[in-house]
């Protein structure tokens, strides 16, 4: 299957926007940046003026609720995008980007430069504009899933998500490929590691699913 964050009718757009639109300005080898694991891309409130390309290893974006908990918002790798709310307007940052592996390598792209890729490109700005409705209803609909379901039925439609995005025939089954681990999944649909652990057992023992540590087999994905 296609993956939906990238491969919008066939257009990657990491391949688009970095580097080879970018090297006349800056060249290839200079324009990459290196995190090491836990180090911090941004902090609230610092300016929102670039957009970064995930080239390799993973990031988290976070912020703390008003309590001091922390809050996952999101878990992205190799060949997202993320900071995008900059193309929007955002002039402060309302999020915390963190790198999760050593050697994180991101591609930094200023907004005026993304700007200047869609005056020239009019397929190109569509695109990005489609690319930025999809990623806005994926945060509503896991805000309704918080709100409104429970923890099972939440991971459900997480695994559902990964299986239409993500998602590889695999004889009768879709296989996905991963980089989650139950910690992860806890953080990103609002639970312990513990419930998650126990439900995806629940999910094997329904026949619904098989899973390792890398990937999960959906074995019935119209029961999701």
């Amino acid at each position: 299957m296609k993956n939906q964050f990238w491969l919008l009718d066939d257009v990657n757009l990491f391949q688009v926007m970095c580097p080879n639109k970018l090297q006349a300005r800056e060249q290839q080898n200079e324009h990459y940046k290196h995190f090491e694991k836990g180090e911090t891309v941004y902090f609230t409130d610092d300016p929102a003026s670039t957009m970064y390309l995930i080239a390799s290893g993973k990031v988290r974006i976070l912020n703390y609720s008003e309590n001091g908990d922390e809050v996952v918002r999101a878990i992205l790798g190799k060949g997202e995008m993320f900071g995008e709310l900059a193309l929007l307007g955002e002039e402060k940052r309302t999020e915390i980007a963190e790198a999760m592996d050593e050697n994180t390598t991101l591609c930094p792209l200023k907004v005026d430069q993304v700007f200047d890729l869609m005056k020239d490109n009019q397929e190109f700005t569509f695109k990005i504009y489609k690319w930025l409705g999809f990623r806005l209803k994926k945060l509503e609909r896991r805000i309704d899933n918080l709100v409104f379901k429970d923890v099972r039925s939440r991971l459900m439609d997480f695994i559902k998500e990964l299986a239409l995005e993500k998602g590889e025939k695999e004889g009768e089954y879709l296989k996905i490929d991963h980089f989650y681990t139950h910690k992860n999944i806890a953080n990103l649909i609002g639970t312990s590691r513990q419930t998650v652990t126990t439900t995806l057992n629940e999910l094997r023992e329904e026949q619904l699913i098989e899973f390792d540590r890398k990937s999960i087999v959906v074995k019935d994905l119209s029961a999701f």
